[in-house]
């Protein structure tokens, strides 16, 4: 069938003559029954899909014809249209035929954003950038706002695309950013790429005064800052609108820690920027000003490069052949070299003024910079004048008497002691933490009289230091002060006892150890000194009052060494045994309470005093008493004394009571086998043979065959030189016994195991063998 074209004449559809099918026919008739339906014509437009365009089209636009306001109908024949021209050139007439059809759509669709973008990505394609815009703006015109971000990303992309428009970009972009203000990141990356980094430096300050802002990069405002910095330091001439030494100060004063970072960015755009005075202003004003080592380091740095460039610089214009040198230059490069090495100087005390800084009460650094000053008198002063000023004593690192006494000493060393006076004078007026740091004050005033021949100031200034307060103070209340508390500072008396006895009399070291006593602050070691001194000036009675009052203050376990002193020297004393009664009495007091651990020398001591002046019974009672007092490890050693002691006094036979008493009473296994056996060998050299093999009869219940073969060894050695048939057979009963016995305990069986693991192969065989 042949139909004549009756598309009106606003159809773009020109087509003389089309031919349709019988199978048409079927189709045509329901789209006339059923005109306004969309089903209807989609299924005629299906069915003649495989034809020809010009038959699609014309029944696309009869179906626009009755539904214009189909989107599904404008969607699919849109799409279909672009098909068609996909492979012909874009100058090709049948393109504006389609930009005539989106025209057309869009007096109906211009609500539907598909539509739109379908457009504008089809004129983007034909390189029409004018009219490409244009619809654009259309359609943002056109459609709610609510839809404008369905718009926004292909028309970003549609004028980032394109170099030669940077203006209409940047215009563009700002009209996006009122609606998308979070994408202020993506406009700024383009700026970057375009070279516009002043107007990228606009925005970097407008989002960082945004408190609001989020990054949608992820990024932190700290790293939002760093960019800015380097882009406004590297980019000096670059940037005009943005005042960039205040940005970076505020970020100096808000980021604590890039000090150094932003520091050394300010100074390298002033050095980008010609003006190298300036910069070298701001690395000085950075390194007065840093507080942390690490940002020190950064800039000092930084800064020492720079000097070397500049210096590298000037040497490289002196080598060109083709340059005159002028003695201008000369000069500017010698001024440059000292500048760097002047530099290269300070850096200690420049590290050190950093560390001041960070921690002004660091007295180890204060006395650290007056050594960096070295012979400079005037600095040296001020820099102790400052330290003592700043220092807090309770909040100080280190030791402040030692920056006190630093201080002294350097006016002493340079023959001022008036001026070194007048500084101890002043610390020893400071609320010092301790007590013992104003003692070592004290001290150290003193040892300076001292080396100035001045004894006497000394001494006086040791009675002016452990003057009494008028009310009673706790030594240990941290609340009074330290001068009210150092009158019971243990080492500032002690100084004083030692500077009484090199220049004082007898009567006033005395006193001094008396108001020791009296205050209650000695310690053993002052006790014995004090006797000590008073024996070596021939007042012995006075020394023994001494270590008794020296008792009556302390308690074991600290008074052993006062009661051995006191005793030795009383025995010593009085050797011809003339207060014998006495020493009894001192030895009884002291054993009264004396502790296991230091009873075997007190013990000893007494035996020996009644050996040489007492009664013999009276030394064997107290070895005795001594073996029950000591500690268990000692026991041995002891029964060992007694025994040996009370053999060279009444005989061997007189030791049997002791050797039975020292079985009983000792812990240990090992040393009640030793003492059976040493007991054992006794009797047998006394010709008691039987009692002998009974004493061996007891030991064996704590030798076990299989280990303590030495025992089993002896025995059958005794039987053997001293017995018969029947008494080894009954040796040889009791050791199977004992080995009986032995087995079947668990603790002895597993001794065996740890013993046969040992390596005691020699006991193993000993013991099949007998």
């Amino acid at each position: 069938m042949t139909v004549e074209n009756d598309s009106p004449p606003s159809s773009p559809i020109s087509t003389n003559k089309l031919v349709f099918d019988e199978t048409d026919i079927l189709y045509e008739e329901d789209c006339l029954r059923n005109q306004y339906s969309v089903k209807t014509w989609l299924r005629y437009i299906d069915h003649i899909k495989e034809g020809p365009n010009e038959k699609i089209n014309l029944v696309y636009e009869r179906a626009l014809r009755e539904l214009p306001g189909s989107y599904k109908l404008w969607h699919n024949y849109l799409k279909l249209r672009r098909k068609q021209i996909r492979s012909k050139c874009i100058i090709d007439s049948a393109y504006d035929e389609v930009n005539n059809a989106f025209e057309r759509s869009l007096v109906f669709m211009h609500k539907m954003p598909r539509i739109w973008l379908d457009y504008c990505q089809f004129l983007m394609d034909q390189c029409k950038i004018t009219r490409t815009r244009r619809v654009f703006d259309r359609a943002i015109r056109a459609l709610p706002i609510t839809q404008h971000n369905r718009i926004w990303p292909l028309y970003i992309k549609f004028v980032t695309s394109h170099p030669e428009i940077p203006d209409t970009a940047m215009r563009v972009y700002k009209r996006y950013l009122k609606l998308q203000p979070e994408c202020a990141e993506q406009y700024i990356d383009y700026l970057k790429e375009i070279g516009n980094l002043d107007e990228c430096a606009k925005y970097y300050v407008g989002i960082l005064n945004n408190d609001h802002f989020t990054s949608r990069q992820g990024k932190s405002t700290h790293q939002l800052w760093n960019e800015l910095c380097e882009l406004v330091s590297k980019n000096p001439t670059k940037i005009k609108s943005v005042p960039v030494e205040p940005i970076i100060r505020q970020g100096i004063l808000k980021y604590k820690d890039q000090v150094g970072q932003l520091w050394t960015s300010l100074a390298d755009f002033y050095i980008r920027s010609g003006c190298f005075e300036k910069a070298r202003d701001i690395f000085e004003e950075a390194i007065e000003s840093v507080l942390t080592v690490r940002d020190f380091t950064q800039v000092f740095d930084a800064y020492a490069q720079s000097e070397e460039g500049l210096i590298s610089a000037l040497m490289n214009k002196t080598t060109d052949e083709d340059e005159e040198i002028t003695e201008d230059d000369d000069l500017e490069l010698e001024l440059r070299l000292a500048r760097l090495e002047y530099l290269m100087d300070r850096r200690p005390l420049m590290l050190n003024s950093v560390l001041l800084r960070q921690n002004p009460h660091n007295v180890n650094e204060w006395l650290k910079r007056v050594k960096l000053h070295g012979e400079q008198y005037d600095k040296i002063i001020q820099t102790f004048t400052t330290a003592v000023q700043t220092v807090d004593p309770k909040i100080c690192t280190g030791k402040l008497q030692d920056l006190w006494i630093a201080f002294a000493r350097f006016y002493d060393k340079y023959q001022q002691p008036d001026e070194a006076r007048y500084i101890y004078d002043k610390a020893v007026k400071v609320n010092f933490r301790n007590v013992d740091d104003l003692a070592a004050i004290w001290c150290a005033w003193c040892e300076m009289e001292l080396q100035h021949e001045k004894s006497d100031a000394a001494i006086k200034l040791m009675e002016r230091a452990t003057v009494l307060p008028r009310h009673k103070v706790d030594y240990y209340d941290t609340n009074e002060l330290v001068q009210l508390r150092l009158h019971k500072c243990l080492k500032l008396w002690s100084f004083y006892v030692d500077l009484e006895e090199c220049y004082g009399t007898f009567q006033t070291c005395k006193s001094v150890y008396d108001r020791i006593l009296d205050l209650r602050i000695a310690t053993p070691q002052i006790i014995m000194n004090y006797g000590l001194y008073l024996e070596e000036n021939k007042y012995y009675e006075d020394a023994f009052r001494t270590y008794e009052k020296g008792i009556a203050l302390f308690k074991w376990p600290n008074v052993y060494d006062i009661w051995l002193t006191y005793l030795c020297k009383f025995v010593a004393r009085y050797s011809d045994g003339s207060k014998l009664e006495r020493a009894r009495d001192l030895f009884e007091q002291c054993l009264e309470h004396c502790q296991a651990k230091f009873a075997k020398n007190l013990y000893l001591l007494y035996a020996k005093l009644e050996e040489q002046h007492g009664l013999d019974r009276r030394a064997l009672k107290i070895y005795e008493r001594a073996t029950n007092a000591v500690e268990p490890k000692e026991k041995e050693e002891m029964f060992n004394i007694y025994i040996k002691r009370c053999g060279e006094m009444q005989g061997i036979t007189a030791t049997r009571d002791i050797y039975e008493k020292a079985i009983e009473s000792l812990d240990e296994e090992k040393a009640v086998r030793d003492m059976c056996l040493r007991y054992a060998d006794l009797e047998r050299k006394l010709g008691e043979i039987d009692r002998a093999r009974a004493i061996y009869s007891h030991c064996s219940q704590m030798c076990d065959p299989r280990i303590h073969t030495d025992f089993w060894q002896t025995w059958k050695e005794f039987e053997i030189k001293h017995g018969n048939e029947d008494t080894m057979r009954e040796m040889l009963r009791i050791k199977r016994s004992v080995q009986a016995t032995y087995n079947v305990q668990v603790n002895y069986m597993a001794a065996q195991m740890m013993a046969a693991s040992m390596g005691d192969d020699a006991a193993a065989q000993t013991q099949i063998a007998s």
